[in-house]
């Protein structure tokens, strides 16, 4: 699939070195805007913005030449699919009056990235960080090198309400593992409840009240907690599957384990573990946060 994007015109040693930086880390310089042609600010801004996307989109093409990747089932299967893997942590965290409009906004979330639609996806990405990282996990899923060198594997990312996730999650889940649902559960807090039409206040304004701290916390929690419900059968059983995965938990570089298992464990012990998982990674009232002095 070739770019929509305009050709680049030949670029100078500074322009290069702009480019170069970003392929390497994907983060961009305010200053690097002005080394573009154009009349105005917004006129280099956006041959800045050409040049950049259309060098990650070219690198992107280099590195994953004749990669091969799992077909993606039509679309209705993968509607399917998503809300059988997200129904029972949407029945968990929600009210009944809110549970279906939560999962219809759910089951056309997700976008797999294929050799198909990686070049739309990385021109459509507003912001440059993110498409370098949407670039890497679609990199890392054709066992290409990744750009910037050796980073952790991406399954892929979510903005808003979509979640991209890489083909590769087609290939099978590892016993505690479920990407889809994890990327499902950032959308709680990215979105907010004025735009699916519940009901919202100022204090009361995103999809779910999640500390912005426990974020990526909460994420792997549901993930794990939704591998433990889904073949745990009975009280029996989940305690057993958390106890085998305490031998083995996420290894993940900024994910607090002890705190981690300290709230699966209490997810597993308690009838409804999703709203205890919520309760544990909610935001700390004022008042709370006060008489604990912690700073506000």
């Amino acid at each position: 699939m070739t770019s929509a994007l305009p050709a680049p015109g030949p670029m100078n040693e500074e322009q290069r070195a702009a480019v170069s930086r970003y392929l390497q880390t994907g983060d961009t310089e305010t200053s690097d805007t002005f080394l573009w042609p154009g009349n105005n600010f917004v006129d280099k801004e956006t041959n800045a913005h050409t040049a950049l996307r259309q060098a990650l989109i070219d690198e992107v093409q280099r590195r994953a030449q004749g990669a091969v990747l799992p077909e993606i089932p039509p679309q209705r299967e993968l509607v399917q699919m998503t809300r059988c893997r997200v129904e029972p942590m949407v029945r968990g965290l929600f009210p009944k009056a809110e549970q279906d409009t939560i999962l219809k906004l759910l089951e056309g979330s997700v976008v797999f990235l294929t050799t198909a639609n990686i070049n739309r996806v990385l021109e459509d990405e507003s912001f440059h960080h993110c498409a370098w990282m949407l670039a890497n996990a679609y990199l890392t899923s054709t066992g290409a090198e990744p750009l910037g060198g050796s980073i952790q594997s991406l399954l892929g990312l979510s903005q808003e309400t979509t979640c991209y996730v890489t083909a590769k999650y087609l290939e099978g889940r590892g016993k505690f593992d479920d990407f889809l649902v994890h990327e499902a559960a950032h959308v709680f807090h990215n979105y907010k409840r004025e735009f699916v039409g519940l009901r919202h206040t100022r204090t009361k304004e995103w999809l779910l009240p999640i500390d912005f701290r426990k974020r990526e916390l909460f994420a792997y929690c549901c993930e794990a907690y939704s591998r433990i419900v889904e073949q745990g059968k009975s009280p029996k059983d989940r305690t057993a599957l958390f106890e085998e995965y305490v031998r083995d938990p996420y290894k993940i570089d900024g994910l607090d384990v002890k705190e981690h298992i300290d709230i699966l464990k209490d997810a597993v012990a308690t009838k409804n573990g999703w709203k205890r998982i919520l309760a544990r990674c909610a935001p700390v009232p004022p008042a709370t946060r006060s008489e604990a002095g912690i700073a506000t």
